[in-house]
């Protein structure tokens, strides 16, 4: 039975300062770590045992987890203007990559005394506005084609002081294998010019470079494992034989998937978006290899962040630090028949999403919250645990009471997530999603190929937890659809309100 009500779940707020004195004599210091498309499912110590991340294990074992923390957005831009709004896309006008964004809650984060640093991606637009960093190292996707393909990033520069050019879409092109790769290539230039590697190298350097500043913001972006998956040869031969296993794509699951979702199916195996291109019909050891690259991608990330928080002891900042690790979105990596993200699967919705702290301020390490949570709530607990004030506009909700392990603390009873009509979902106007404990509803307006007509998916999440038999047109579950689409139709209204009553532009 569904509960009414958005707002079941009250915001927690907390004498800041006072929290803050009980956990510490001094403001911590805040790194927060964003890769850029890492599944839930890449992390050993969070029962992913395929994959190799010791560094990673060491802050789940010593950390909190949020096992059920979602995107409220399936792209990059969108997901990441969330994040630092404190604001969902449809309210802060953020929908799709390259729509403007240059504000954030960094800001208040400067004011109140931090030294705000980023190394990597951000995904801001224009990619080079200080969005409230006092000082930004930047690098962004890999392999950009359509906005900022001749924007050259700090990598690019660094690759021309050494007379190279980066592996990209135009060189992978000339390759005979091309069409067959899924977008899976070793990195072929030396190692420490590959995109993760230099972006780990870049903040080891800052930290060694920089005198110390307290308290420091920190922001490391790493591009990977995004595609071009892209390790190299070194970490791919980790994986070399390694058996991953694989969920089936079913001829059910993709006979009854949208028409919208269909349509992008064909539209990602004609056209090479991120030096991807996706056979309709992929093999087995195609979709394994594909999937050895993307995890040899991960564990050249985990080596990283063991080697920056080596740094961070080295220099004085781990002693009184925070570590918050989380990814933008996920990837299919072909299961359920797609490529990359712009569905809501879970594989593309679920976030691995950890906050470790060098004192345990938080408590006994490896503790796990299943409660359902937002991405975009770690804004307003990285502002807590700063003691600044949460702003008034925001719909995220923090996590602190969660990581104090307040008893009256319940989780969120929806998560939402939406996007629109872009450069790869193409054949509709907007999908929103919602998704409670136990369903998951995906309604799609303004389909092409049903005359603008409505579609979408319902999933039992406790029966078919690995979505593939949609019951949208399902008579026996119609009362369900209709509970969860007015859930969803309050959700825009109040949210909408909300954001015309204190409304904070983030453009």
């Amino acid at each position: 039975m569904i509960k009414r009500g958005i707002e079941a779940t009250p915001t927690y707020r907390y004498n800041l300062s006072c929290h803050i004195r009980t956990m510490d004599q001094s403001r911590p210091n805040l790194i927060f770590i964003i890769t850029d498309q890492q599944r839930f499912d890449t992390i050993n110590a969070l029962g992913f045992p395929h994959v190799d991340t010791p560094n990673l294990d060491r802050l789940v074992n010593e950390g909190v987890t949020f096992t059920n923390c979602h995107v409220t957005a399936p792209s990059c831009a969108p997901s990441r203007a969330s994040l630092f709004t404190g604001q969902y896309p449809h309210t802060n006008g953020i929908l799709k990559n390259a729509d403007r964004w240059t504000k954030s809650w960094i800001s208040d984060l400067a004011d109140s005394g931090y030294h705000c640093v980023n190394a990597g991606k951000m995904h801001t637009f224009p990619f080079t506005t200080p969005c409230g960093f006092h000082e930004r190292y930047v690098v962004e996707n890999k392999d950009r084609y359509l906005e900022g393909r001749y924007f050259f990033d700090e990598w690019d520069k660094a690759l021309a002081a050494r007379g190279l050019s980066k592996q990209q879409r135009v060189t992978y092109r000339e390759r005979d294998d091309y069409s067959d790769r899924l977008g899976a290539f070793t990195w072929d230039l030396p190692e420490e010019t590959q995109s993760d590697n230099f972006v780990g190298d870049l903040t080891k350097w800052w930290l060694k470079e920089h005198p110390k500043e307290d308290p420091l913001f920190l922001q490391i972006g790493f591009p990977g494992p995004h595609p071009p998956y892209d390790p190299t040869p070194a970490a791919l031969a980790e994986y070399a034989d390694r058996e991953i296993p694989l969920q089936p794509v079913t001829e059910e699951d993709l006979a009854n998937q949208p028409a919208a979702y269909q349509a992008m199916r064909k539209h990602n195996n004609e056209v090479d978006h991120d030096s991807v291109v996706l056979p309709l019909n992929p093999s087995e050891e195609q979709r394994l290899d594909q999937r050895r690259h993307y995890l040899a991608n991960v564990t050249m990330i985990d080596t990283k962040i063991g080697e920056i928080i080596e740094s961070l002891d080295e220099q004085g900042y781990l002693e009184n630090s925070v570590i918050v690790f989380t990814s933008d979105h996920g990837d299919c990596l072909t299961d359920h028949g797609h490529s990359q993200k712009w569905t809501f699967y879970e594989q593309v919705t679920r976030m691995p999403t950890i906050v470790w702290s060098s004192n345990r301020r938080f408590g006994k390490g490896g503790r796990k919250i299943d409660e359902l949570t937002s991405l975009f709530d770690l804004g307003p607990t990285l502002l807590e645990l700063a003691g600044c004030d949460i702003p008034e506009n925001f719909t995220a909700q923090s996590l602190v009471p969660a990581l104090l392990e307040d008893e009256n603390w319940k989780g969120r009873e929806f998560v939402f997530a939406e996007g629109c009509r872009d450069g790869n979902f193409i054949s509709a106007d907007y999908q929103t999603m919602i998704r409670s404990e136990n369903w998951k509803l995906v309604h799609i307006a303004g389909s092409d190929e049903l005359n603008g007509a409505s579609e979408g998916q319902l999933f039992d999440l406790v029966n078919d937890p690995d979505e593939q038999t949609n019951l949208w047109n399902s008579p026996d579950h119609l009362e369900t659809k209709n509970a969860l689409l007015i859930e969803l139709f309050e959700w825009r209204v109040e949210t909408g309100y909300r954001s015309a009553t204190h409304y904070a532009d983030a453009r």
